[in-house]
């Protein structure tokens, strides 16, 4: 979308000329791949592509919104004087917002990169998924079917607003992920799945990440395969810093998102007050460098940044969109995201994390007598008003005696995240990430979440128990 200042001046004083407070012109130029393996050969190859820009106009509680697939300087007109008769009819104002000069956004590089996916052929990315393949073929005899999957993205992003900014992204999203399953002597088959993602170029598919990838998804099949059923009950539970961030990002993230607040949140009216343990520090960060979930600037033009949500057990503050932030009256805090220039952004996070703390993992597992050491997390559900949240464990373990010992298969977490979150007394100097696409109102966003090992001295594991752990 080429065009001059003065086009993009025109377009977006047009939108605004019967009423609104704020409009931008959002653009978008998309582009991936995604490869397949499974029943024992390269099952698909797609290519994908998408280009088109979207209006917005906000007033006060009410936005108008518009797209189109062909963004030239006529169609963005139309779409303006749509935009336009709409807004005389909804919020007619007499005080009308005159955009006067356009100024290109400082550049920020929280996400460099050095190959971009374009530049690679398709036979070099198929060699990837291989890797993976044969890795997992020698592996374990057990294993009886095998999928690695291999995705690029890359989308360049412009958006230009009446707050007169100009302002460029591009984000690459490599992703690689191996499903296996295995199948112990009786004929029961037992799952193993494990991935990675990072905001960079296609320099992250590196014989050492992927190796990694298979070996995690190999040891987690094995400890399904020769483990007990988890006991049910109330334990100790140590989360590994290997679990990835899975809990405070579905128990305590999406709950700190300012519109889920505004929807009635656990954590709603909540700011200065004592949440969590002294020794816990939460941070949504935006720019940690080549994350999933990292960006220069948000899909509003907000420029990202480190968001503490809670500092030593006290809550400080909200995730923000522009519109969220003014109806707190605060500063938005880079969190306007959007899954593609269809939609309108919503409030999501990046890279959600427990900040490190002061004690030795190996100090942590030392001091449980006998509980639930869990090193995957697995998937759960939560509801954000209560807090309430039930989580499956991937990869467990019994800890007995401060050791390591037999794994488990079945278990599961029941809980409360306010409760969690009070009640951690140990918190290692460690940190481990975990990767995905949170889904949310039926939009997809890359993010990232990590934590440090962390002990939990009551936590209900095992079948599902109505209400959490009240």
């Amino acid at each position: 979308m080429n065009l001059s200042n003065a086009q993009y001046l025109e377009i977006l004083n047009h939108s605004l000329s019967s009423g609104g407070e704020y409009s931008e012109i959002f653009y978008e130029d998309f582009y991936g791949t995604s490869i397949v393996y499974d029943n024992g050969k390269i099952e698909k190859i797609n290519f994908s592509s998408t280009k088109g820009a979207s209006i917005r106009v906000v007033s006060a509680e009410e936005t108008i919104f518009a797209h189109t697939n062909d963004p030239t300087y006529e169609n963005l007109m139309s779409l303006a004087e749509t935009l336009r008769k709409n807004a005389s009819e909804r919020f007619g104002s007499n005080n009308i917002v005159k955009v006067k000069e356009l100024k290109e956004a400082e550049k920020r590089d929280f996400a460099p990169f050095e190959i971009p996916f374009d530049n690679v052929s398709v036979e070099q990315k198929v060699e990837k998924v291989i890797k993976g393949v044969e890795l997992l073929k020698n592996a374990d005899k057990r294993i009886k079917q095998i999928t690695v999957s291999y995705a690029d993205s890359s989308r360049k992003v412009k958006i230009v607003n009446s707050e007169g900014k100009i302002v460029e992204d591009i984000r690459n999203y490599p992703r690689y992920a191996a499903i296996i399953f295995a199948q112990d002597e009786e004929g029961n088959l037992f799952r193993g799945y494990s991935s990675d993602g990072a905001n960079m170029g296609f320099e992250f598919f590196t014989d050492e990440m992927i190796e990694k990838v298979a070996k995690d998804a190999v040891r987690q099949v094995v400890s399904q395969i020769e483990g007990v059923d988890a006991p049910a009950g109330e334990f100790t539970v140590v989360l590994s810093s290997e679990a990835g961030g899975t809990m405070i990002h579905e128990a305590c993230g999406h709950g700190m998102e300012a519109d889920l607040v505004l929807s009635g949140s656990v954590y709603r009216e909540k700011v200065g007050k004592k949440i969590a343990s002294q020794k816990i520090t939460v941070v949504d960060d935006g720019t940690d460098k080549n994350k999933r979930g990292t960006l220069n600037y948000d899909d509003e033009g907000t420029p990202t940044q480190r968001t503490v949500l809670i500092e030593k057990g006290v809550l400080k503050g909200y995730m923000h969109s522009k519109i969220t932030a003014k109806k707190f009256g605060v500063e938005p805090t880079g969190n306007g995201r959007r899954e593609s220039y269809m939609v309108l952004p919503i409030v999501r996070m990046r890279n959600t994390m427990i900040l490190p703390g002061e004690d030795d993992p190996k100090d942590i597992i030392k001091s449980v007598k006998y509980g639930i050491f869990v090193r995957k997390m697995g998937g759960g559900q939560v509801d954000v008003i209560s807090g309430d949240f039930q989580f499956g464990v991937d990869e467990g373990y019994i800890i007995e005696n401060g050791e390591i010992k037999q794994s488990i298969r079945g278990a599961s977490l029941v809980g409360n995240g306010l409760k969690v979150l009070e009640s951690i007394d140990m918190v290692g100097n460690d940190l481990g990430y975990g990767v995905g696409t949170c889904g949310k109102d039926g939009q997809g966003a890359p993010v990232s979440d990590a934590q440090p090992t962390i002990r939990i001295p009551k936590l209900i594991v095992g079948g599902i128990v109505k209400g959490g752990n009240n």
